[in-house]
């Protein structure tokens, strides 16, 4: 009988799956059956073809919005105008919670059961496909008939097995009492089973394919106590006890204490969830207990991590004795502007950031005199984030800290030579203590950010820490499985991902999922959403969030507390949550994709397993070339060591823009030079304005506020605000995002999405930087397309959608490459993207090609529509430098069939890995979508190298511009030696790269550093290539006229 439903079943999806207009419903899929079988079909009976064939029945409810396809067929040849399709649907009432609050967003929508079999797509050979998972079915029978037990019928194991595929609608008043009848209960994370068991019960699941390409263990390691030289007093000791149950001190807590007494600089490198923070709290309470007028900053870089510190210290301070009435406050961004002069007057303890103490502390140094004088410590958490751009800001926003406390403690702002006397006197008094994670040269990395050298350094880790297991998870490919049979959606790196995580959490797992980018994390939340009311688990999405930037601060506020409060059992975020921000008990971490970079590897591995805990770490590599390389050698993993954290102190454009901000704080004079370097007279005399007495004032330019003038993190500061109109008359912020990502996400008609929600733009104005969204439920996603052009050329380019002038550029700065003719040149990039259109894709959002981040992200996907929009370009005017691919290079790279965007691209990402300051450089990732299109591309690009500042503020492309042929070289140096095959992220593979290095040839990237270094190349043993573009993208790059009288630099 379960052969004839099978076969009348896939008769009828297979000719339905020729009419892309019929959705397969159940009904209609069972009334079609039904009149081929001549009587009933019953659920339970396709309950049973699911148990007996999982990886080929789909059998589920969906929303009901996720039915609504676009009707029209799609021309690929020619582009239409604009003709979207965006039907508003009634928003419903929220759903609430055994919790007792309201999910937000979680609307009660109409399910509708579907019932599809894999590979149910639109194809001409629909007999091919019946016979294959008819054999599919038959083959299934046999190995069940083999695998039944003596004495067992085969009949009976398949109705038991059944009664669990029997789809639950959660539409249903009664989906969540249905669970506990069915003894669903999910499990307290006390009572959860162990790691070990979930590994080998994941492992007995008949989606699991060997995806386990490597697992590590680490034992348990026990508490290693350390001894205070000066026992705390007795109100100390009860406050710890009483509000932390802490009764000893590991070794790196006491270390750490004991050299903050003798008032030296700390810093503790040590790993996640050591308990850091009790090292600066305690000598905190120490410096109170001694003097009720001390006072501390504590400096955090996200305003989460700032919040959830100052509940723990409060929580401290409540418990202390005599400490009940000493004030701690948060001053920020979101701090009100009435609140701040009582926070000046009163606060003992502020917690704030870098942003703030250059913006509005330093500048008003005048009404914090008081607090300054006071001051006996200031804390840096976190100290690992402040490198590259932002720390070489941080670093000069420190020394003109310290230099203002200074001259605050002797009370004569204009005397130099108090300044003098008391320096070394404020050295003593304020004492600097800095956490981090673990990195290499901790002490170095202090020195130079804080000015001082007498630092001591703490890396011995005395925490316990629990068994945990890593595991390296390798996505079953389903180009491995017969296409005929391969599983509707559940295959790839985001399904799998997802899947872990539901396996986790059903089982009281608590776990966090980890995405690069915050569209990922959307469509991940999306996708959860969907596939936890498709199988009735209302009950588990009631206890999952998504965190990431952008939300707002109630929204952060909400998720941070129901984490924290042990009411959620998971998060889907981006590294907003890598610090470490206290969210509760974590069990497991996924991370979906290689992080940036062995540290943010390790960074988030560690949020799981706080508490002692087995807990468990899971990479979900994805299919670009540099997770491929970890699935490969996995050693490299916990082998590698950390790259050094740079920060460039002696960069005068960033010391200039301090300078004018110091200078406006308290007059310059030459002796400051302690405190910012030796540049400090020849800045002063070009760029500061000298009065009559020999003191530095700003340069009037910079006046009112100097500080104005200055991005620290070096992001423009346009956002655009965006707003929920769906309620008429009560209109909702919901987030503000920046303009680098508005410009790809703001379109109207375009989908954006909000904690897993999808809204529809229905309006976007550029003047005012405000864009108008409707919430509705849709079964399609849209992607922008867009391009980016980079041009040190002032020539008219003739584009594929309109001719847009090019303004002229020009070269300011023309160097020698040491023993070559070649040259580098420096000077100005313009960079214009421009977002033409977008394609509306149907979407299934348990697939995972579709909720992969890249741009392969719509790869095999149904595109419903081609959308022409009509947005102003995103136009920048940045500093950058570049090299020109020799001519005579390129006649043979075209000879022996090199695809020269390859090339380029891998050449530009091998300089880069060898530059200490490239995360705040950029390049033109070459995107596989137009490198490999076979139609012949109208926007050709010069065959050239470029590299430019990430933000128009920015200063590193100088600075790299200085050392370009030094780097050029060891480029080429590490690019031959490196023993990987293909590539890696040691030589040409980036973990930042925009397009996931699929573009990219290590033969051609060597090619293209010998040619510049002037090496030899033999020409007879470069091996001919087979992977040649399609359509040619790439020209010969013509010389850009520098400035008048620009002399040639030697290398």
């Amino acid at each position: 009988m379960s052969s004839q439903i099978f076969k009348a079943l896939n008769t009828v999806l297979a000719f339905v799956s020729s009419y892309r207009h019929i959705a397969t419903t159940f009904p209609m899929i069972r009334s079609s059956a039904e009149g081929l079988l001549k009587r009933p079909l019953e659920l339970s009976r396709v309950a049973e073809l699911k148990a007996l064939l999982p990886d080929v029945v789909e059998f589920a409810y969906i929303p009901r919005s996720d039915l609504r396809i676009h009707g029209e067929a799609v021309s690929q040849q020619n582009k239409r105008s604009n003709s979207p399709d965006f039907m508003l649907h009634p928003q419903s009432f929220a759903v609430d919670t055994p919790l007792g609050y309201r999910l937000p967003g979680h609307e009660e929508e109409e399910h509708v059961l579907v019932l599809e079999f894999a590979e149910n797509f639109r194809t001409t050979k629909s007999g091919n496909l019946v016979d294959k998972r008819n054999q599919r079915f038959k083959d299934a029978v046999v190995e069940l008939i083999k695998a039944t037990p003596e004495g067992e019928v085969s009949m009976d194991l398949l109705q038991a097995a059944a009664r669990d595929h029997i789809p639950v609608n959660p539409s249903a008043k009664k989906a969540l009492l249905a669970n506990e009848s069915q003894n669903l209960l999910i499990p307290e994370p006390k009572d959860r089973p162990s790691i070990d068991d979930i590994l080998l019960e994941i492992q007995k699941q008949h989606w699991y394919k060997n995806q386990i390409a490597d697992r590590r263990t680490f034992k348990e390691k026990v508490a290693i106590e350390g001894l205070l030289a000066e026992p705390l007093s007795h109100t100390i000791q009860q406050a710890l006890r009483e509000s932390r149950n802490i009764t000893s001190l590991y070794y790196h807590q006491a270390a750490a204490i004991n050299a903050i007494v003798q008032r030296k600089h700390v810093i503790v490198s040590t790993s996640t969830a050591s308990g850091k923070s009790v090292i600066y709290q305690v000598p905190l309470l120490k410096f109170l207990e001694e003097n009720s007028n001390a006072t501390a900053i504590l400096i955090y870089p996200t305003k989460a991590l700032a919040q959830d510190q100052r509940t723990a210290l409060e929580q401290l301070l409540c418990a202390c004795p005599g400490l009940q009435h000493i004030k701690v406050a948060t001053y920020d961004g979101d701090t009100p502007q009435d609140h701040r002069r009582t926070i000046r007057e009163t606060a003992s303890v502020i917690f704030t950031n870098f942003d703030m103490l250059h913006a509005s502390i330093l500048p008003h140094e005048e009404l914090w005199r008081t607090f300054l004088k006071n001051i006996k410590l200031v804390a840096v958490d976190e100290l690992h984030y402040y490198s590259n751009l932002f720390g070489s800001h941080v670093a000069q926003i420190i020394r003109r800290f310290r230099r203002i406390c200074a001259a605050v403690g002797s009370m004569f702002h204009l005397a130099s030579f108090m300044i003098l006397l008391t320096k070394s006197l404020s050295d003593q008094r304020v004492v600097f203590v800095s956490c981090s994670a673990t990195i290499s040269k901790p002490s170095q990395h202090m020195k130079r950010l804080f000015g001082v050298e007498d630092v001591e350094e703490i890396v011995e880790d005395g925490a316990p820490s629990g068994k945990k297991d890593y595991l390296v998870w390798d996505p079953f490919n389903v180009k491995d499985i017969d296409s005929g049979v391969a599983k509707l959606g559940q295959s790839g790196p985001t399904w799998e991902a997802i899947n872990l995580m539901i396996f986790l959490m059903i089982r009281g797992v608590r776990v966090i999922l980890f995405c690069k980018f915050r569209k990922a994390c959307e469509l991940a939340m999306k996708a959860l959403r969907q596939r936890l009311s498709a199988e009735g688990r209302l009950d588990v999405l009631a206890k999952v969030m998504p965190y990431r930037g952008g939300y707002s601060q109630e929204d952060r506020r909400r998720i941070e507390y129901e984490a924290f409060s042990g009411h959620l059992l998971g998060i889907v975020a981006t590294n907003a949550l890598e610090l470490g921000v206290d969210i509760g008990v974590l069990d497991a971490v996924i991370m979906l994709g290689f992080p940036f970079g062995i540290a943010n590897f390790r960074q988030q591995a560690g949020r799981a397993g706080r508490r002692s805990r087995d807990s468990l770490a899971v990479l979900v590599a994805e299919d670009f070339p540099i997770d491929r390389n970890y699935v490969k050698f996995p050693d490299k993993l916990y082998n590698r060591p950390m790259d050094d954290l740079s920060v460039d102190i002696e960069s005068k454009v960033v010391i200039e823009a301090h300078l004018q901000c110091a200078a406006h704080e308290m007059p310059l004079s030459k002796d400051d030079a302690f405190y910012f370097g030796a540049s400090l007279g020849e800045l002063c005399d070009s760029r500061l304005r000298k009065d009559k007495d020999g003191w530095y004032h700003p340069h009037p330019k910079f006046l009112p506020y100097p500080a104005k003038h200055i991005s620290i993190r070096g992001a423009d500061d346009d956002k655009y605000t965006v707003i929920d109109v769906t309620k008429a008359g009560v209109p909702r912020i919901i987030e503000e995002i920046e303009l680098s990502r508005a410009i790809f996400e703001l379109y109207e008609g375009g989908v954006f999405m909000h904690q897993g929600l999808t809204f529809v733009v229905k309006e976007v104005s550029h003047d005012t930087k405000v864009a108008r969204l409707v919430r509705t439920d849709v079964n399609w996603i849209t992607k922008s397309r867009d391009y980016t052009q980079v041009l040190p050329r002032d020539i008219i380019h003739h584009l594929d959608w309109t001719d847009r002038n090019v303004d002229a550029m020009q070269t300011y700065r023309i160097k020698e490459i040491a023993r070559s003719p070649h040259r580098a040149y420096f000077g100005r990039v313009d960079v214009t993207t421009v977002v033409f259109g977008f394609k509306k894709i149907r979407c299934v959002w348990t697939l995972a090609d579709i909720l992969s981040i890249s741009k392969s992200l719509f790869r095999g996907n149904k595109v419903l529509d081609i959308v022409d929009v009509d947005t102003p370009p995103y136009e920048r005017q940045v500093t950058g430098f570049w090299f020109d691919v020799p001519k005579d290079l390129l006649g043979l790279l075209k000879e022996k069939h090199f695809n020269l965007a390859e090339a380029i691209h891998s050449a530009s990402h091998a300089w880069m890995n060898r530059f200490a300051l490239s995360p705040d450089l950029r390049t033109e990732c070459k995107a596989a979508e137009k490198e490999y299109n076979k139609e012949e591309s109208q926007r050709k690009r010069p065959a050239r190298l470029i590299l430019y500042d990430a933000s128009r503020k920015g200063s590193v492309s100088a600075q790299a511009f200085d050392h370009s042929g030094e780097v050029l070289r060891q480029a080429h140096d590490t690019v031959e030696t490196c023993p990987c095959e293909d590539g890696c992220d040691k030589c040409i593979h980036s973990a930042t790269c925009s397009e996931g290095n699929v573009v990219a040839s290590k033969m051609g990237a060597l090619l293209i550093l010998k040619a510049l270094l002037n090496l030899d190349i033999d020409a007879d043993s470069v091996a001919t290539q087979f992977g040649s573009q399609d359509s040619e993208t790439i020209v010969e790059a013509t010389y850009i006229r520098p400035l008048d009288g620009v002399q040639v630099e030697p290398a």
